[in-house]
């Protein structure tokens, strides 16, 4: 994972973001996947801080592993990447808007998110140095 860095922060913010198409539908044919990466891409080229680190789906659901920073909501770059990439999947294909006729868009309400992060065990050793004498040593812990 990279570390990223704001004005006054540092971080290193990786999630898993998982959503389904309503209904849980098996649109997301190889030949939409194509056009759907194309967007999700093309939008966090619009916010910077943003970066898409892999991105795959099976028929009816998004996975994505992401970089948002702490001054960006994830329900917000959640809400912004399903808006975008469902406008477009409904413009771009007849079949999709055939099948979503409601304006509220191809992606079902909500999603599911994780972090993605350091080693638990190796986190929990590291607090636990913290102070001791042997600086060089508290180093090593996340190499």
């Amino acid at each position: 994972m990279r570390i990223r860095n704001l004005n006054h922060s540092t971080y290193q913010h990786q999630y898993h973001i998982v959503w389904a198409t309503k209904y849980r539908r098996k649109i997301l044919k190889p030949y939409v996947l194509t056009e759907l990466k194309k967007i999700l891409y093309a939008t966090v080229k619009k916010y910077p801080t943003l970066w898409i680190e892999n991105l795959n789906t099976d028929q009816d659901h998004v996975h994505l592993q992401i970089e948002i920073p702490p001054n960006i909501a994830i329900s917000d770059a959640v809400s912004v990447l399903k808006s975008n990439s469902s406008r477009y999947l409904r413009s771009k294909f007849k079949f999709i808007r055939e099948i979503y006729l409601e304006k509220d868009g191809i992606w079902s309400v909500g999603y599911f998110s994780s972090t993605i992060g350091l080693n638990e065990t190796r986190i929990k050793r590291y607090i636990e140095w913290q102070g001791k004498k042997d600086h060089s040593h508290n180093s090593r812990l996340f190499t």
